[in-house]
């Protein structure tokens, strides 16, 4: 009907004289155009360039974890490697675990990103104060300088990362506040930096992934600058709601448009694997393992 009017009107034109010019089709390719340009007082006021995608429900989390059940760091990096996104997502090796479960691999993370990010304050230390003074400013820092805002969104599936204050003595990650997170449904952490109590958090066996011990509390070395944001640990970037693969290997990051396709492939790897191993242990009459199941 449109068309039929369209041409209609085309053919009033030409008698009257008009020349009608179609317009141009869009490129198949063709990109949508660009956002706008944030002005000057918009960039004076802060701006981030990398969106947080929008918010997915916990069902969705678990049903895309679901497809990533069993997985290992390498099998995901072959995934990577076929979906295009070679040497992409892979933290660096100074990001390892804290302990590790050679039997049941309970040391393994596989989970959805909660991000936050810690960086070196410039607020004076306390100095020498009575206890009673110095205890209310370790208070009033945990409270208004350096909280934990990213516990409210912790949920069943998360897996907590922490762009921390590199080079800084001090551990943002405990053995108490490591449990809490537990609690809350929290998988395990991984962090670019430090953590303390490492004792205590080996023998509570929640999977942590670190660079190495810090001492110090939070108060009068760091503070927080934001929550689920994107974040940059161990020379990857982790955008929340990212899937975040963890084992004896390492860390890989997969970004979650691509993380159906990826967890496809690196099954079909997995299950080649332990097929092949399999009867390799047959041969050497080796008992089945976990590995292998």
């Amino acid at each position: 009907m449109k068309k039929a009017l369209f041409l209609l009107l085309a053919l009033i034109l030409i008698s009257a004289g008009v020349t009608v010019l179609s317009a141009p089709a869009a490129a198949p390719d063709a990109k949508p155009p660009a956002a706008a340009k944030p002005d000057a007082a918009a960039l004076r006021a802060g701006h981030n360039f990398i969106p947080t995608p929008a918010a997915t429900t916990e069902e969705e989390d678990l049903a895309l974890l679901e497809l990533f059940k069993g997985l290992r760091v390498a099998d995901v990096v072959d995934g990577m490697d076929a979906v295009g996104l070679q040497d992409i997502g892979t933290m660096s090796s100074d990001i390892r675990p804290l302990w590790r479960d050679t039997e049941h691999y309970a040391h393994r993370i596989c989970g959805i990103a909660v991000t936050t990010r810690y960086v070196p304050t410039n607020h004076p230390p306390a100095g020498l104060r009575p206890e009673a003074e110095f205890d209310k400013w370790v208070g009033q820092w945990y409270k208004e300088i350096a909280p934990e805002t990213f516990t409210e969104i912790i949920r069943k599936g998360t897996v907590v990362v922490i762009e921390g204050a590199e080079g800084a003595d001090v551990g943002p990650v405990g053995s108490n506040n490591i449990l809490g997170w537990k609690l809350k449904g929290c998988l395990g952490v991984v962090t670019n930096t430090t953590a303390r109590d490492t004792d205590e958090i080996i023998t509570e066996k929640v999977p942590l992934y670190y660079k190495q011990p810090g001492r110090g509390i939070r108060p009068g070395r760091i503070e927080q600058e934001s929550v689920n944001r994107p974040v940059s640990c161990g020379g990857a970037l982790v955008v929340p709601g990212d899937v975040i693969v963890a084992d004896g290997d390492g860390v890989v990051v997969v970004p979650r448009a691509k993380a159906e396709d990826v967890a496809r492939y690196a099954r079909k790897i997995l299950d080649g694997d332990k097929r092949g191993r399999r009867g390799l242990y047959q041969k050497l009459g080796l008992p089945e393992d976990d590995s292998v199941r």
